[in-house]
């Protein structure tokens, strides 16, 4: 077959042998239980594996994306709700001050229909830095992530509010060659196809309890393995076909949803008359990919900063913790840099924000000293 594809090239049935897959538990050691093939761990248990076997865990995970069925759950990730619904308060009041902005778009819905926050991550970073210390501390998205994508991922946020009635998005592939036209996902090569999928990871928190009559996301599992996916997804065979075999799980507040971006998946009808369902939308990008949003992560390190130092030197935030919110908010790889004025004088790369972050909480440097060496990182990376 040539390395190149078109239309003309996709097969339903094909499609269907990969997606009617069984999971085999046994590949799964750690999870308590898969679910309409979905996997699912609880976090105790997904904790104490990171603490025996860290490395071993991650390539579970990793296998699970890839050639597992491409989608599992943590329960119980944030034990503590009040963590969760101080952290919904913000994004309430994000919503609140952008209501009179232009209808916000969306990628697979109508526009307008359901409340929508882009880039939540920085927003809440200078809203509220205490509220997005304490809910970035999570160490299972890190995990997570780095199972799928390895260190210096880089992440995105955006929130989604689907309101009472809202109506299910078309079933789709993601970012990146899901938001390309066929032609333009055409004139990629097969290979292109594949490398897609391992540039980011989706996820998920529950911000809500999400039973089936809210329109939890609908899941078709191990359909990212089909490598010609990216010129399906929008033919109407393929929509039949996820239409009759998508799977949905009820989901707590709390809870956590991660897959494979090449898995066909659509939020669901919220069929409700009251239940607003919110959800903290993770696009994690590799550290060699392009995100899809533009993160301001100096503006977000320097929000954040003052409560960060606070807490580290009042012991309120453990080693673990300060990891965490490091990973979700400043920029952990040295490239594109410019290497006139940031050379690499200690090794192969330059200096990283996670690193100047990491080094000035450790040293306890004054806020106004981790301003001035941010903006001496700025500068050194202009060209």
């Amino acid at each position: 077959m040539s390395l190149f594809a078109s239309r003309a090239d996709i097969d339903v049935e094909a499609f269907a042998a990969l997606c009617e897959q069984s999971v085999k538990a046994r590949d799964y050691p750690t999870a308590q239980e898969v679910v309409s093939r979905v996997v699912i761990y609880q976090a105790d248990a997904l904790r104490r594996a990171a603490q025996q076997n860290r490395t071993a865990l991650m390539s579970e995970l990793h296998g699970l994306f890839l050639d597992g069925p491409g989608v599992m759950v943590v329960r119980h990730a944030y034990p503590d709700a009040d963590v969760v619904d101080r952290h919904s308060e913000v994004f309430r009041q994000i919503i609140a001050e952008e209501a009179a902005s232009v209808v916000r778009a969306d990628h697979f819905a109508k526009a307008g229909a359901n409340q929508r926050i882009w880039n939540s991550l920085q927003k809440a970073a200078e809203h509220s830095p205490d509220s997005f210390i304490e809910y970035y501390a999570n160490p299972f998205i890190g995990l997570i992530a780095e199972a799928w994508l390895g260190p210096h991922f880089q992440a995105t946020a955006q929130v989604n509010v689907v309101t009472p009635g809202g109506q299910a998005q078309q079933p789709h592939r993601d970012y990146h060659l899901g938001f390309q036209t066929d032609e333009v996902v055409a004139r990629f090569p097969l290979p292109m196809h594949r490398l897609s999928q391992h540039l980011t990871l989706q996820g998920a928190v529950a911000h809500t309890d999400m039973p089936l009559e809210t329109g939890p996301t609908l899941l078709l599992p191990f359909s990212q393995q089909y490598d010609l996916g990216y010129l399906a997804w929008r033919d109407p065979a393929f929509i039949d076909y996820f239409a009759g075999h998508a799977v949905q799980l009820p989901l707590n507040k709390g809870d956590l949803l991660f897959f494979n971006p090449a898995l066909f998946h659509a939020a669901g009808t919220n069929r409700t008359a009251d239940q607003f369902r919110m959800a903290n939308l993770l696009q994690i990008s590799s550290a060699f990919g392009k995100p899809m949003e533009t993160v301001n992560r100096e503006k977000m390190v320097l929000a954040l900063y003052p409560s960060l130092l606070k807490r580290v030197q009042e012991g309120e935030l453990d080693e673990e913790g300060m990891h965490s919110v490091i990973a979700m908010s400043a920029e952990g790889y040295s490239f594109p840099t410019n290497l006139d004025t940031d050379p690499p004088l200690h090794g192969m790369a330059p200096q990283t924000g996670q690193q100047l972050l990491e080094q000035a909480l450790r040293e306890r440097w004054e806020v106004a000293r981790f301003g001035e060496a941010v903006e001496q990182m700025r500068y050194k990376r202009l060209a």
